[in-house]
């Protein structure tokens, strides 16, 4: 159920109640019964848990996938290139 804060208007002391969203909205003050409306307040969010980052999501899996969105088929990608030269190869051999 939420909890709702109001105001008195005259005597300008606040308070809570837990209603359900059915329930009239309380009228008269509890201390002087004077008019009170309801204040908007920051609700109370707790996260529990690690946090929240790109790695707490599941990964979007390319498996089985034949194209992209449109339906073309991707491109196939060309072998990189040993990042090796001739060189340090020969050094590495002897």
């Amino acid at each position: 159920m939420p909890l709702y804060e109001y105001e008195c208007k005259k005597c300008k002391h606040r308070f809570e109640r837990i209603q359900k969203f059915s329930d009239p909205h309380v009228k008269k003050c509890p201390e002087c019964g004077g008019p009170v409306e309801q204040v908007l307040s920051a609700p109370a969010v707790q996260f529990k848990g690690s946090g929240w980052y790109v790695t707490d999501y599941a990964k979007k899996s390319s498996a089985g996938d034949s194209g992209t969105r449109d339906g073309s088929k991707k491109k196939e990608d060309k072998p990189k290139a040993e990042s090796k030269t001739e060189s340090s190869k020969k050094a590495e051999k002897t």
